[in-house]
């Protein structure tokens, strides 16, 4: 069917457009958190926000009430994740997991690359993209929270503190 008739789309653009509004509203609310480089959490809230939105619009069953009160549950559940997560520990390893370390001094760390499911041709593609053209110039390579790789040049002292937190696999079999 193309045209299911004025009301439908009537309802859609006003449904659309304050259901948009109160989106916004809310995300803006709860704080940068939201919005930031996602780990996997933060994606399956954004995709679960953008299918409420979709219901929202798309379904007469939904209430603009009721899409309004899922957002803001759904927000507020992410709030309340996330605050625990920055005071309780196991809480943000189960949410967002440890930054895993895939090459320390050069050297490939072949188990950690195995856990990561993650090839030494990844790795050699982000020492690249940082501008650095061998293993050797590299202190380590972590595979971040996020899923981003992130390269650790040598610095002048022998405190890697920006490695603190990182796993490092006890083997390099």
């Amino acid at each position: 069917m193309l045209f299911n008739g004025w009301d439908n789309l009537f309802r859609t653009l006003i449904v659309g457009l304050f259901a948009y509004v109160f989106l916004i509203v809310f995300l803006r609310v709860s704080g940068k958190r939201t919005l930031l480089k996602m780990n996997a959490f933060d994606l399956v809230v954004t995709v679960a926000l953008g299918s409420t939105l979709a219901n929202i619009l798309l379904s007469r069953d939904v209430a603009l009430a009721e899409g309004v009160l899922a957002f803001a549950l759904l927000i507020s559940l992410q709030l309340v994740v996330t605050c625990s997560s920055v005071r309780t520990r196991w809480v943000r390893r189960l949410v967002t997991g440890e930054p895993l370390m895939l090459l320390y001094s050069g050297e490939f760390l072949p188990s950690a690359l195995r856990q990561a499911r993650v090839t030494e041709n990844e790795v050699r593609a982000a020492v690249r993209s940082s501008g650095i053209d061998s293993l050797e110039k590299v202190r380590a390579v972590v595979l971040e929270t996020d899923g981003s790789f992130s390269v650790v040049r040598p610095g002048e002292g022998v405190n890697a503190s920006s490695l603190i937190g990182v796993i490092r696999p006890p083997s390099k079999t």
